[in-house]
């Protein structure tokens, strides 16, 4: 059975590097059977939580575009999160993203626990620390732990200037190879 692989990409540009490497994540999973879906989170209207806990089914009550997202959320098999890493940590459109999965707490988090992820993570710094990109990938650790989740992957690299990622062949290549591994599963 092919399994199903949702895409978040983080990234205020739709050709951002993050979104290059998740693009050729795509390709991987897709080449190795998997259904693929990438979501731009820019583009969404997704207010941040009210900290409310009205979440009734597993659902958030406030009425935005990251209702359409639950279902997906619920139904992928895999999940990659892609982000440039902005002051630190993921960016804003992510970051959103991911506390409104709070949402899921209404049902003890079983639509997102379990689950494969992997996260994708550029910066225009020298290295991961410098970077801050240490603490997305804490964050995405201690994330999975807290969902009993695998993680499949982790593909972090310096490219200072839209579109370097095209440049890094080795980088390509590891996105390509995590794609394959989220669609081949644990």
């Amino acid at each position: 059975m092919n399994r199903n692989i949702l895409i978040l990409k983080g990234s205020p540009r739709e050709k951002g590097n993050s979104a290059i490497l998740a693009d050729r994540a795509a390709d991987g999973a897709r080449q190795a059977g998997a259904n693929v879906e990438s979501v731009y989170l820019h583009g969404l209207d997704i207010r941040p939580c009210d900290a409310c806990d009205l979440c009734a089914g597993g659902v958030c009550v406030i009425e935005d575009d990251m209702l359409p997202l639950y279902p997906k959320l619920a139904a992928a098999d895999a999940i990659l999160l892609a982000s440039p890493v902005y002051w630190f940590t993921y960016s804003a459109q992510l970051k959103l993203c991911i506390d409104r999965w709070y949402g899921f707490q209404g049902n003890r988090w079983r639509e997102v626990s379990g689950k494969e992820f992997g996260v994708i993570l550029t910066y225009g710094d020298t290295d991961l620390y410098t970077s801050g990109a240490i603490n997305a990938i804490h964050t995405f650790e201690t994330m999975c732990r807290f969902l009993k989740s695998e993680i499949a992957g982790i593909v972090h690299g310096s490219l200072g200037d839209a579109g370097d990622a095209e440049k890094h062949p080795e980088l390509l290549q590891q996105a390509f190879d995590l794609g394959k591994r989220l669609a081949a599963g644990k």
